[in-house]
């Protein structure tokens, strides 16, 4: 048995925190939830909304509750949203008992995944490459503190997974 309640998916948008987190809770036994759907729910509206009609300071106060609420709830595999690094009380609260895990790509996978998405506020502009990247830097030295690294640039889900599963039973 694993000695984690849970296991925690954090990284940039578009490195597959919610296909892989769904595969490995399928895997695993464990119930898979998406942060970004919990936020949805508690504001009634979707995340772009959030953006437009509150700001990003209060999107952030919801998603901080919500990692509070859900590092308490045992059983699960979650996939944060890809700021939630942005306040190092989240990754405290969620490495307290859980399995936490970075996933990375690097710049053209994320586009490559993304480009079409609607539901990503942060990349509206004329050019996303130059947001991921800008996005990336800002971030970066966050993501790289958190010890269990993933690319999964030219991996398939499966093998993602292997390794989550890996970790998590060791």
């Amino acid at each position: 048995m694993a000695n984690y309640s849970n296991i925690v998916l954090f990284g940039f948008m578009g490195t597959g925190k919610t296909r892989i987190g769904k595969e490995a809770a399928a895997r695993l036994g464990l119930v898979f939830v998406d942060m970004d759907d919990v936020i949805v729910e508690r504001a009634g509206k979707p995340i772009p909304e959030i953006f437009a009609d509150d700001g990003e300071a209060h999107f952030r106060s919801i998603e901080r509750q919500a990692v509070i609420d859900l590092s308490a709830q045992p059983g699960c595999v979650i996939a944060t949203g890809g700021g939630v690094v942005l306040n190092s009380d989240n990754i405290r609260d969620f490495s307290q008992d859980g399995l936490v895990v970075c996933l990375s790509a690097t710049p053209e996978v994320i586009l490559a995944r993304v480009e079409h998405d609607t539901n990503r506020p942060l990349l509206n502009a004329d050019d996303k490459m130059e947001k991921i990247c800008s996005l990336l830097d800002s971030r970066q030295v966050l993501y790289d503190a958190i010890p269990n690294q993933i690319d999964t640039s030219e991996l398939t889900a499966t093998e993602v997974v292997d390794r989550i599963v890996s970790l998590y039973q060791q």
